[in-house]
């Protein structure tokens, strides 16, 4: 009833966690008690088979022995111990699960979230990860979902190298609408922390969406930490040597994988993301430190997408130490339960943190819905104004609508002189900021400076 409620004001997104069930879920109940049923909706795995190849996301044992009325056995348990992962070989586990999205769209769902589904298909003697059956279950998925609810949108979250995670489009008709872009977090990141737009603009540049009918979800900051993973193949090893290494500086954690030879590596960076971009303990004045986050949130907002903003982004939050101690789990650090009258109180208040982070974000928001050149299914150009300033050039569908995005991503002010000659439709020279309402800014001619952190939106 409390979903059907919310369902009447908003469009909703349902979380489909299919690669994996809990140890308390019936089905696996009834594995355990020899029930015929769900003897083969589980992944078990007899004797010693090679599986020196499988990718795993965390460094724990791929394999958990249960005790059965049978006797014990090993089931496959890519997360960990308490998630058991289904088995997508059983067509009566398929049915299950299709079954289980349907029920979905029947109770309002506007969007289907598929968690961890590049681990999806499981197969002896490979990496067990983006295999041709998880694609093919996928175009499955959306076949079945154009044929009843073409209005409900598939989105992937698979935090993975860029490459592969952008895979999951398939051809741009027949999987995903959306695809989680986890290459976005720690190259903000990245961006940030050295004042240094170039991997950023490059990377962006090369950002190719294989139809109108296909986007990407943006976030920086989610439930979990910040995936290194996705900037691989974008960054150098040392540059993400050194940003573990600021996040460590900073009061975060760290979460490591196991790759092949057994040796670890860092897999995720679990810190607040307002804490990633700013040391707690260096005594910056505030101020400069909401600047900075306000920054990376314009940059991810300005980008081609849908985007996507964590609770603790919007109001501000900083890292839960005492969370970490309380359950002795790393991704609790950005995982705070809020107090409503204590966030209320904070927020009533002009000089806090959460206000002035809200309020700026708020801001933003205003700016971005006013204006169609933030349409998901859109256009954007990269354009050269500097190390020191990432600049976008927006444009909607239709190319009514047209906003040149200037973010100033260091501490220092910089001039900007971006070259609009043919562009068609940009009016020149004279533009307006959504953001602010103020003009009129000149770009062609050298003389505009931004201010460090400074964000511009122009019309």
């Amino acid at each position: 009833e409390d979903i059907s409620r919310l369902g009447q004001d908003f469009r909703l997104m349902f979380d489909a966690v299919i690669n994996h069930a809990s140890v308390g879920h019936e089905w696996f109940q009834g594995f355990l008690r020899d029930d015929p049923r769900y003897q083969e909706y589980f992944v078990v795995v007899e004797g010693s088979p090679d599986l020196s190849q499988v990718v795993r996301p965390r460094a724990l044992p791929l394999l958990t022995t249960f005790e059965t009325t049978s006797g014990p056995k090993q089931v496959w348990t890519t997360f960990s111990a308490d998630q058991v992962d289904l088995n997508f070989k059983n067509p009566d586990l398929l049915l299950e699960i299709v079954d289980t999205l349907l029920f979905y769209v029947s109770q309002g769902a506007a969007l289907i979230r598929l968690d961890a589904i590049a681990y999806m298909w499981k197969e002896n003697g490979t990496t067990c990860i983006h295999l041709p059956q998880t694609h093919r279950i996928i175009q499955l998925f959306r076949s079945m979902l154009d044929q009843v609810a073409p209005q409900v949108l598939l989105i992937t979250e698979t935090n993975v190298p860029h490459v592969d995670n952008i895979s999951y489009f398939g051809n741009g008709d027949n999987e995903a609408q959306m695809v989680y872009n986890f290459a976005l977090p720690p190259l903000v990141l990245h961006t940030l922390q050295t004042g240094n737009s170039r991997v950023l603009a490059e990377w962006a540049a090369r950002l190719k969406l294989p139809s109108r009918r296909t986007t990407f979800f943006n976030f920086l900051a989610s439930h979990d930490g910040i995936g290194v993973n996705p900037a691989r193949g974008i960054l150098p090893e040392a540059e993400i040597d050194a940003m573990v290494e600021r996040i460590l500086q900073h009061g975060g954690l760290v979460s490591y994988k196991h790759v092949a030879g057994g040796a670890q590596i860092p897999y995720e960076l679990n810190i607040n993301y307002f804490d990633a971009l700013s040391d707690p303990k260096s005594g910056e004045p505030l101020e400069v430190q909401i600047d900075r986050f306000i920054a990376a949130q314009a940059i991810m907002l300005a980008l081609v997408g849908v985007p996507g903003i964590y609770v603790h982004s919007l109001f501000g939050s900083r890292s839960w130490h005492a969370g970490v101690q309380l359950t002795g789990r790393n991704r609790t650090i950005n995982r705070q339960k809020f107090d409503l009258q204590a966030l209320e109180h904070e927020l009533s208040d002009e000089s806090s943190l959460r206000h002035q982070v809200f309020h700026r974000y708020s801001q933003l928001l205003s700016a971005r819905s006013a204006s169609a050149a933030f349409h998901p299914y859109g256009e954007q150009q990269v354009l050269d104004a500097g190390s020191a300033v990432f600049a976008l050039l927006r444009r909607s569908p239709d190319s009514a609508g047209q906003v040149l995005c200037l973010q100033n991503i260091s501490n220092q002010a910089a001039q900007v002189r971006v070259n609009l000659q043919g562009i068609n439709g940009v009016p020149l020279p004279h533009l307006t900021d959504l953001i602010t309402g103020q003009g009129s800014y000149d770009v062609q001619q050298g003389n505009l400076v931004l201010a460090p952190y400074e964000t511009l939106w122009l019309r």
